[in-house]
């Protein structure tokens, strides 16, 4: 049976600005401001080199529009807005962990973040990683064009896909990681000489810690993407059912 949002034990919500557990800790203002245009800049790569020009702006909207960041002018907010027990506890627990402070719960590894439907929340933990191949707002991103419904984000139905792309169930987080690695190689690397140096950097020091991930074939793909002349398109093609 799933609980709906009730008290939360150790942590008082509604009584303080942040939840009593976190009073005490520092609060970095991490954030960019302004955010939106921060969030297009860095999305409209992957959108772009997925999507025809008619439906762009849409997808690029809908992404933008779903990233929360959770910080402690929003996060009991957010907590006491969620319907569902599960997921607020496991919000707390991303908020807290990003302060350092005591978890509700142990967890056997750290997480940056989450997404629900067309909502990514993200730590500001985020902002403090230092490899240079991790973008968790990209990785949930590209999750939500393969979750979300076309019709529900203003797109025209397809019969033949109700999502935006047509990935295949497990290569969902192949897919995920792939896009998110592309993004930070065409970020960092000029010219697919440099692309293949920096790919190699990342085979020899930071592949996926994930089991879903076959790793021979994610490497496939991201060379070919970094051959081809629309390398967003090729993760695609590799990741379609």
């Amino acid at each position: 049976m799933t609980l709906r949002l009730g008290p939360i034990s150790n942590c008082a919500l509604h009584s303080s600005p942040t939840p009593s557990c976190a009073r005490g800790f520092d609060h970095p203002s991490l954030t960019p401001e302004p955010t939106e245009p921060w969030l297009r800049d860095k999305l409209k790569p992957m959108v772009y080199g997925l999507f025809s020009a008619t439906e762009r702006e849409v997808i690029l909207r809908t992404l933008v529009a779903g990233i929360v960041f959770l910080t402690p002018s929003n996060i009991v907010q957010v907590l006491t807005r969620e319907t569902w027990l599960s997921t607020a506890c496991e919000l707390a627990n991303i908020y807290l962990d990003s302060l350092g402070a005591t978890p509700l719960r142990e967890q056997s590894a750290r997480v940056v973040g989450m997404s629900q439907d067309t909502t990514c929340y993200v730590s500001l933990a985020y902002f403090r990683d230092t490899d240079p191949f991790a973008d968790y707002v990209v990785h949930e991103a590209a999750h939500v064009l393969h979750n979300c419904r076309r019709a529900a984000i203003g797109l025209v139905e397809r019969r033949s896909c109700p999502n935006p792309l047509d990935i295949a169930f497990a290569k969902r987080e192949t897919f995920a990681y792939a896009c998110e690695t592309y993004s930070q190689i065409l970020s960092s690397a000029p010219g697919t000489a440099a692309r293949q140096a920096a790919l190699c950097r990342h085979e020899e020091h930071g592949l996926p810690p994930d089991e879903r991930v076959d790793h021979d074939e994610y490497m496939a793909i991201l060379r070919d993407a970094i051959r081809a002349r629309n390398g967003w398109r090729r993760i695609r093609e590799r990741c379609a059912r």
